[in-house]
């Protein structure tokens, strides 16, 4: 399974795409290391910087959306917190179980899920906001 970032996600604000590909990048090379059975430490250095950058992402993506008073911005709130606890979750459990394939499969698939419908659904419709703002 691997995550692959295609122009079609492109959301149409420079700060948003450029940091949505770079999520996809560290995201892929999460998953190849759980694949390709890399250490213990490099996939928690993997879990800790994705959570690390999702904060990042959702902060600055945030700040954008107040700052052109976007109407959603307390669902993509709320949805972008939904996001840090579910993959705190799946830490923890990698923590616990280790690098069994059962947990590898689960965290695959939901930041896969998880990127790729939320990007193509609700960032979108920023850059869908801000068109019309023009």
């Amino acid at each position: 399974m691997s995550i692959v970032w295609t122009k079609n996600l492109e959301v149409g604000v420079t700060l948003i795409d450029e940091q949505h590909k770079k999520l996809f990048e560290k995201a892929d090379r999460l998953f190849e290391a759980g694949k390709n059975g890399k250490s213990k430490e490099s996939i928690v250095q993997m879990f800790d910087f994705m959570d690390n950058y999702t904060k990042t992402h959702f902060r600055d993506e945030e700040k954008y959306m107040q700052s052109i008073n976007y109407p959603n911005l307390n669902t993509q709130k709320q949805m972008h917190q939904n996001f840090i606890n579910k993959l705190a979750e799946l830490k923890k459990e990698y923590d616990t179980n280790g690098a069994n394939i059962t947990v590898i499969i689960n965290a695959d698939s939901f930041i896969i899920d998880w990127l790729t419908n939320h990007i193509s659904i609700e960032d979108k419709k920023i850059g869908e906001y801000v068109r019309k703002l023009k």
